[in-house]
C-alpha cells in the first residue's frame, strides 16, 4: 500500500507519473489519497486511465475528524510517497509519528526540502533520495522487499523515542535560547542577522 495524505495541489505531473510506473511494476499495490473534492478525484482517476492503470487502484480517504484516528490509519499503509516540488511538512510529521516511513525527493527550496529534514531528524537519510530516478528507484526496492520495510519501521519506532525530530523538551530549550540570542542583541543594538543555535542534549 502506498499512499500520499498530501494535499492534492501537491502532485505535480511529473511525480505523479512516477506513482502511476510503480503501481504498474508492484502487482497488486494500490496508491492511498486523501478524497479530495470530485473535480480532482476525477483528474487523477482520468489520468491514471491515460498511463494505464486502472483507476480503482486510486484509493481514496474520507477526511477523518479524530486525529488519533487519523494516526491509526496512516499506521496501516507501507509507504509514504512524498511530493515535489513541495513536500510533505505536518503530514509527513503525522506520518512518521504514526510509523509509516515517509520516502522524499529532496528539491531544491525550503518546501521542497521539509521532509528531508525530518527524515534527517530520525537518523533515516537512506529514505532520501536525491533524483526522481532515484525516488522511484529506491520505492521499487522497498515495495519489494517486505524485510527492509519491516526493518525500517523497527527503526523508526526506536527513533521516534529519541532522536531529535520528537523530543520537544530540547527543541523547547533551543528556541528559548535563540529567543535569548536575539533579545541580547537587540539591547546591544545589533542589527538582524542569522545565526546557529547550538544543540542542547536532552
Amino acid at each position: 500500500v502506498f499512499c500520499s495524505f498530501n494535499n492534492t495541489y501537491k502532485f505535480m505531473p511529473e511525480m505523479f507519473a512516477v506513482w502511476m510506473r510503480l503501481l504498474g511494476k508492484v502487482t497488486a499495490s494500490v496508491l492511498w489519497l486523501p478524497e479530495s473534492n470530485a473535480s480532482a478525484q476525477r483528474n487523477l482517476k482520468r489520468e491514471a486511465e491515460a498511463q494505464g492503470i486502472d483507476a480503482r487502484r486510486l484509493v481514496f480517504a474520507p477526511h477523518l475528524a479524530s486525529p488519533d484516528e487519523h494516526l491509526a490509519r496512516l499506521s496501516l499503509a507501507d509507504l509514504f510517497l512524498d511530493t515535489l516540488p513541495c513536500n510533505a511538512h505536518s503530514t509527513a510529521s503525522d506520518a512518521l509519528w504514526a510509523g509509516l516511513p515517509v520516502l522524499t525527493c529532496m528539491g531544491s527550496t525550503f518546501a521542497g526540502r521539509v521532509a528531508a529534514s525530518l527524515l534527517h531528524a530520525l537518523h533515516l537519510p537512506e529514505l532520501v533520495a536525491r533524483s526522481t530516478d532515484e525516488y522511484e528507484a529506491k520505492a521499487l526496492f522497498l515495495a519489494a522487499d517486505a524485510g527492509a520495510i519491516a526493518d525500517i519501521k523497527a527503526r523508526l519506532a526506536r527513533q521516534r523515542e529519541v532522536a531529535p525530530l520528537f523530543d520537544t523538551a530540547r527543541f523547547t530549550r533551543n528556541l528559548e535560547a535563540a529567543f535569548t540570542t536575539m533579545g541580547e542583541r537587540s539591547s546591544r543594538g545589533e542589527a538582524p542577522r542569522s545565526f546557529a543555535v547550538g544543540e542542547t542534549a536532552s
